[in-house]
């Protein structure tokens, strides 16, 4: 798999994520065996770009190569601008996003809604392939409703301007993340052009990554919501694609070292009182489905310091023991009960 001159090590993605895909979570997804990962949405308004937010989520420091940033507006010279900034920080790839379904992404014609204006499409993807010497990729959606899917004519689009390679999420603008993501779509785009497609959308276990390549002849494909508190599925699902068999659940003492790490990072890039409060939520990732998650999650959520975060972290994970030395998820229907 190869996005211009970066030759990438797997086919197994970390999809952007706004709030989620931040430097340390990348980092360590691309640890774990994600052979491509993507920074969340930076803004290509100009005056947002020396933010403290924006700042925080172009920041590559460190991170495995290649560097990657997803830019977010719908003027085409504004994009252009922020593909340059970025490039000029040491950005390799430019992503451009016409994804997103979030409703104030969307309000300003961002994101998947920029879908609906195929004219303005060409003139942002021309734009910004002309701004910089980096690759330009795209990530969209199969249209803006049921009813009105154009990802064809996005993608030829997209291609005839010098896009690098596509990465479509089988859902609509109107889906959201609701229904499941259908695979028609991708397949037929991915027949249509030449250049590499990557499958987006409810891929959450090896074997429905295995099936997804297979129908859609896809290239790659993009893990999203399924790695949040399970990063290591990128390995889980990289070795199952290579062997066709399955790698053993993760050891509990394996998971509270990367939970060690991971928020000593976090904490790091955001500082005490940021730190804390953002890293709830992918410490309730890891928990959710481990038994007593729950009860731990709404204790956790209650501290007030890294370091109380930290001896509460460790003192769950020494729990684990009870069940075995391989973390134990809870059935699904144990978890439908609960």
């Amino acid at each position: 798999m190869q996005i211009g001159p970066h030759l990438l090590r797997n086919n197994v993605f970390v999809a952007p994520m706004a709030g989620v895909t931040d430097r340390p979570f990348r980092q360590l997804c691309k640890q774990l065996g994600a052979g491509y990962a993507v920074s969340e949405m930076a803004a290509s308004n100009p005056r947002l770009w020396a933010t403290e937010k924006s700042s925080r989520r172009t920041d590559h420091t460190g991170e495995m190569e290649p560097k990657a940033v997803q830019i977010a507006g719908a003027d085409p010279r504004d994009l252009a601008d922020c593909a340059r900034f970025n490039v000029e920080r040491g950005a390799q790839i430019i992503d451009i996003n016409m994804g997103c379904p979030v409703k104030k992404v969307c309000n300003s014609w961002c994101g998947s809604a920029l879908l609906q204006n195929e004219a303005l499409v060409r003139d942002i993807v021309e734009a910004v392939v002309g701004a910089v010497d980096v690759p330009v990729t795209l990530k969209f959606r199969t249209g803006w409703n049921r009813d009105n899917k154009n990802a064809l004519n996005i993608a030829r689009i997209a291609e005839d301007a010098g896009i690098a390679m596509l990465t479509l999420h089988g859902r609509t603008r109107a889906d959201g993340y609701t229904g499941d993501a259908e695979y028609d779509t991708i397949a037929a785009v991915k027949r249509s052009v030449a250049i590499p497609v990557v499958a987006n959308g409810d891929i959450t276990t090896p074997e429905k990554a295995r099936f997804v390549l297979d129908y859609t002849g896809a290239d790659a494909v993009m893990i999203g919501r399924a790695a949040q508190g399970r990063p290591w599925i990128f390995r889980e699902i990289e070795h199952f694609l290579r062997t066709g068999t399955h790698l053993p659940s993760p050891h509990v003492d394996e998971v509270r070292a990367l939970m060690d790490e991971h928020l000593r990072a976090h904490y790091a890039f955001y500082g005490e009182f940021l730190g804390v409060r953002t890293a709830r939520k992918h410490i309730g990732w890891y928990v959710r489905d481990l038994e007593g998650g729950e009860a731990f999650r709404q204790q956790m959520n209650l501290l007030e310091s890294t370091d109380a975060q930290l001896i509460a972290v460790d003192q769950f994970f020494e729990s684990q023991w009870r069940f075995g030395e391989r973390l134990q998820y809870r059935l699904p229907e144990v978890l439908q009960a609960a």
